[in-house]
């Protein structure tokens, strides 16, 4: 009954955790947008008709150059990587000395008692001694990535050469799980299209994740028990 009242207090638990999840994709207040800086207000009685920040511009460019405009970054990265390294090493040693010659005869000498393994009475002072090392090696490593799409950002920064600080967030709700896609980074004026877009490889320090969460993205990722045998604390 013990057994069976703790299984059923895992289970419960479980239950408890499984409900506890959000059902829906969470908003990162960091890439939360910003809302556009309200011009002055108005002077009264200036007798213009027009006031200064509140007229309509009839030819007015759309491209985002304000703090709060929106733009359009088209995703376009693809990247690859190859990596190979091959190494080999060999060396060869050999020493010989040949029994030396003294008044017309070779000297042998007697062992026995001293050195067991010499124990015949014709030992020379005969020496040879060779080595052989040899080594080699190979490596290779290859990498890609490719990640396409659209994202509308808002300008949160004009900086003083103009430039545009953008940042924004996708958050998007599947069954089964939730999908993000962030990115901020700096984009000139002059790179953006008349149709207010701009592709990913004109920004200037970029930050691009696209993320998962939910059932099957714990489903692709290997456990901790798992993670313990392919880390440096694991000593084989």
């Amino acid at each position: 009954m013990n057994r069976l009242s703790a299984l059923l207090l895992i289970l419960a638990a479980v239950s408890l955790l499984n409900g506890c999840q959000t059902q829906g994709p969470v908003r990162d207040v960091n890439y939360a947008p910003i809302r556009p800086v309200l011009p002055p207000p108005a002077p009264q009685g200036n007798g213009s008709i027009y006031q200064a920040g509140y007229e309509i511009a009839w030819f007015e460019d759309i491209r985002a150059h304000r703090v709060g405009d929106l733009l359009t970054v088209k995703l376009v990265e693809n990247t690859s990587a190859n990596k190979s390294a091959k190494s080999s090493a060999k060396k060869d040693n050999s020493n010989s000395i040949s029994t030396p010659t003294i008044l017309g005869s070779t000297p042998t000498f007697n062992a026995t008692g001293l050195l067991p393994l010499l124990s015949n009475q014709d030992n020379t002072l005969e020496f040879e001694l060779g080595s052989t090392n040899d080594f080699s090696g190979e490596g290779s490593a290859s990498q890609s990535n490719a990640l396409s799409g659209n994202i509308t950002v808002t300008v949160i920064e004009v900086l003083p050469n103009r430039n545009l600080h953008v940042r924004g967030e996708k958050r998007i709700g599947i069954n089964q799980g939730n999908e993000y896609i962030r990115l901020s980074g700096i984009v000139r004026p002059q790179d953006i299209t008349p149709q207010n877009t701009v592709e990913s490889t004109r920004l200037a320090d970029p930050t691009i994740s696209y993320v998962g969460e939910g059932m099957v993205a714990d489903s692709n990722s290997m456990g901790w028990f798992a993670r313990f045998f392919h880390s440096v604390l694991f000593p084989f």
